[in-house]
């Protein structure tokens, strides 16, 4: 019907519905989820008390409610919470939940008329509740409708009729990090840094064709392999190197043509901060290439700046079997999307502290790793390609005189190739990173 009214929400989320008692939430949750995704804290009172109405048992239920959305969270299962929730602090509970699993807290409010929620609940045994009930709801309901963003819920849909709520269709779709469908073959590409004739030495020893292109241009490098393959970049493409505006136009011009594939790094954020106006410190290589970008067209740097902005955190790939992210991710976070997974994502994990070499210490994430998925990533560089663990790290330093590195998936093979010569001088030995 052309008067439907459809929302798409994530596939994998904390659904939250919100509404007095008697508006009609059990029966909305029914219709648009499944038996098995629905937490409900009359079910749980039922279950700890042999009765939904006992309002002593509201405890031990929501003990319940919290423990198994925790338990279907963990697992990365689509959770729906069927409860009033019409007051902040339970909500603020629930919102903590989500956090703590990396779930997208989802706010679906049902702001029905208190008098139509009594008329309702003096249809239902055992709901004979003074109309103060769903009108006390509807109040706290009411206050906090306007904070619910703040309250750090990412999607919030509010409807005030049952006309309208009838008319309401749920979608569903995957998150940006989850492309378990994409199978590869890939060859996953570690940081450039700016290193472009190393990137395209790479390419074309790995098989790819670079079509000729012109140096002082500003339109995209295009380059594919014959068989499909797919070069995946961890991020990291600018600052230091030599040439960031010419390895930022192959990225660019790969992942157009679809022949390329790229997560976002940290000096890539970095640089969309200042593409953006943002005041950005022009440090650790950076002010290399803001030297370049500056030579070029405003429309140049705001197609550099919103190609950045676009990239991911990280990739869940192949049926779940292969994650890339620019400083690795733990297992609990893969195919998930929030801002945490992203910074650790770009990242990684610090201490705070400062080692000798006065660089951030890093906590590796990596010796504890027992995931099954084997992650690939860049970051920290390494003299060798290096396994850990399930986990292995891309990042040979090739901005500092050392090599380019791509592992093809799922072959397992290493292909690397020299650099130039030494574009930079690290803080810290490549050899102590392999410690």
């Amino acid at each position: 019907m052309s008067d439907r009214i459809t929302i798409t929400i994530p596939d994998f989320a904390l659904v939250i519905l919100i509404g007095p008692s008697g508006s009609g939430k059990s029966s909305f949750a029914r219709r648009h989820f499944l038996e098995t995704e629905i937490i409900s804290s009359d079910h749980c009172r039922a279950l700890v008390s042999d009765d939904e109405t006992d309002q002593a048992a509201s405890a031990d239920a929501f003990k319940l409610l919290h423990e198994t959305a925790a338990i279907r969270l963990r697992r990365r299962k689509l959770t729906v919470i069927d409860a009033t929730s019409v007051h902040r602090a339970h909500r603020a509970n629930l919102v903590t939940l989500a956090r703590r699993y990396h779930a997208l807290p989802v706010a679906l409010v049902l702001d029905i008329d208190p008098e139509i929620c009594h008329a309702r609940n003096a249809e239902r045994p055992n709901r004979a509740f003074p109309i103060d009930v769903p009108r006390s709801h509807s109040r706290a309901l009411t206050r906090s409708l306007k904070r619910l963003q703040q309250e750090g819920f990412r999607q919030i849909h509010i409807w005030r009729s049952p006309e309208e709520i009838d008319r309401v269709t749920i979608a569903r779709e995957p998150l940006p990090t989850d492309c378990r469908s994409e199978t590869g073959p890939f060859d996953i590409i570690g940081d450039i840094h700016g290193c472009f004739d190393e990137a395209t030495a790479l390419l074309t020893r790995l098989g790819y064709t670079i079509d000729a292109f012109d140096d002082a241009a500003e339109d995209l490098i295009r380059a594919r392999h014959p068989e499909g393959r797919i070069a995946f970049f961890v991020g990291d493409l600018c600052d230091r190197g030599p040439r960031n505006v010419a390895s930022l136009r192959l990225v660019m011009g790969m992942c157009a043509e679809g022949s390329g594939r790229c997560v976002i790094g940290n000096h890539d954020f970095k640089l969309e901060k200042w593409l953006r106006g943002k005041t950005t410190t022009l440090s650790h290589g950076l002010d290399v290439t803001v030297a370049e970008l500056q030579q070029r067209s405003p429309d140049f740097r705001d197609k550099v700046r919103h190609f950045i902005a676009g990239l991911r955190s990280h990739a869940w790939l192949a049926g779940g079997g292969l994650v890339i992210a620019h400083a690795g991710l733990r297992q609990e976070m893969h195919g998930r999307d929030t801002g945490t997974i992203r910074a650790f994502a770009m990242f990684g994990e610090t201490t705070g502290e400062v080692d000798e070499f006065g660089l951030p210490v890093r906590l590796e994430w990596a010796r504890s790793y027992n995931g099954a998925a084997e992650v690939v990533f860049g970051h920290t560089p390494m003299p060798e390609a290096r396994w850990l663990n399930n986990t292995l790290c891309v990042d040979t330093g090739c901005v500092y005189g050392n090599k380019l590195t791509a592992f093809r998936w799922p072959e397992g093979e290493i292909v690397d190739v020299a650099a130039k010569q030494q574009y930079a001088v690290p803080k810290k030995p490549l050899s102590a990173n392999a410690r």
